[in-house]
């Protein structure tokens, strides 16, 4: 209780549950279900627009079918505004950043249990898109010189930690010199108090 009437209340947080503002939410829960069933139906109209819809990015790319920059949610929400003037929020396109040239189908969710595959095509500026098999070998390329790439920074490193190790192993071995001699030193004091001593 005190939570509510010092912290709460006075915020407009909540407000007391009286007889009358339940009544009132129940028919606000009504009416917004019957907006709710008419806004369902003018999603699947949506849905069924955008299945039809081809998007189009003209993006500049390399040789091997990366872009220069990438096709993100905010590009594919700006064009189906362009081409079909319906509003798409970014976060509710259900894809990652596009980096490479292609196909792709693009989930998109227009309402609550109502989505929809957009198809969307990155093609190369000034150019048409390459066949299937010609992407499926670009982009197998790609990964072999990447992996190829990746193949030669681990052999460097492999070869900076060898060099390192063995480094680190030069300079120990002259530390461990004279802390035996240090070590020997006590002792042959020890002896020498002792002879005087008797």
């Amino acid at each position: 209780r005190g939570y509510a009437r010092n912290f709460l209340l006075p915020r407009k947080l909540a407000e007391p549950a009286s007889d009358g503002r339940v009544a009132e939410l129940k028919r606000i829960d009504e009416r917004r279900a019957r907006s709710e069933a008419r806004t369902v139906e003018q999603a699947r109209e949506i849905a069924e627009v955008l299945r039809k819809t081809v998007l189009s990015f003209d993006v500049k790319s390399g040789p091997t079918g990366a872009l220069f920059g990438s096709v993100t949610t905010t590009d594919i929400a700006d064009e189906l505004w362009r081409t079909r003037k319906i509003r798409v929020d970014r976060r509710k396109i259900g894809t990652d950043t596009i980096k490479r040239i292609g196909r792709y189908s693009i989930p998109v969710e227009i309402f609550e249990d109502v989505s929809v595959e957009v198809k969307t095509l990155v093609v190369p500026e000034g150019g048409e898109l390459p066949p299937e098999e010609e992407l499926v070998a670009m982009e197998a390329a790609e990964a072999e010189a990447q992996a190829a790439v990746q193949a030669e920074a681990d052999a460097h490193r492999a070869g900076a930690a060898a060099e390192l190790e063995e480094t680190l192993e030069v300079e120990e071995e002259p530390e461990e010199q004279p802390a035996a001699a240090a070590a020997a030193a006590p002792r042959d004091a020890g002896a020498d108090r002792e002879d005087e001593e008797t």
